[in-house]
């Protein structure tokens, strides 16, 4: 009896130690990032407008390829893709803290935002 108390409790300590560690967020309040995923037809560049007014580019993704992290403040964020052959797109995401986004072109040049908790 006192062995299988003993796993009881070895079992209900590990499985809380484990319900701790999956899904932490340590994030307070970071700002939250985007990058872009190009797997549309051509290369694609796009230029952001920030909640503070501020102006970012991203230029010459090529396809298959994924631009490196870039921060911003929260709140909403116009990204206008432009694809070599293709009408411009505007995406206008709503930044949240502690998130980050992924800025995706299709292979029909269909861009959509994706997000989860920042790493």
């Amino acid at each position: 009896m006192r062995t299988f108390i003993h796993l009881m409790s070895s079992a209900l300590l590990i499985a809380f130690a484990a319900s701790t560690m999956v899904g932490c967020n340590n994030c307070e309040n970071e700002d939250p990032r985007a990058r872009i995923v190009n797997n549309g037809t051509d290369k694609a560049s796009v230029q952001i407008w920030t909640t503070g007014g501020n102006t970012e580019n991203i230029n010459n993704i090529e396809t298959g390829q994924t631009s490196d992290w870039r921060s911003f403040a929260p709140g909403l964020t116009n990204f206008t893709v432009s694809i070599q052959g293709a009408n411009d797109t505007v995406l206008v995401v709503s930044m949240l803290s502690c998130m980050q986004y992924d800025i995706r072109i299709s292979a029909n040049n269909t861009v959509t935002a994706w997000s989860e908790d920042l790493q």
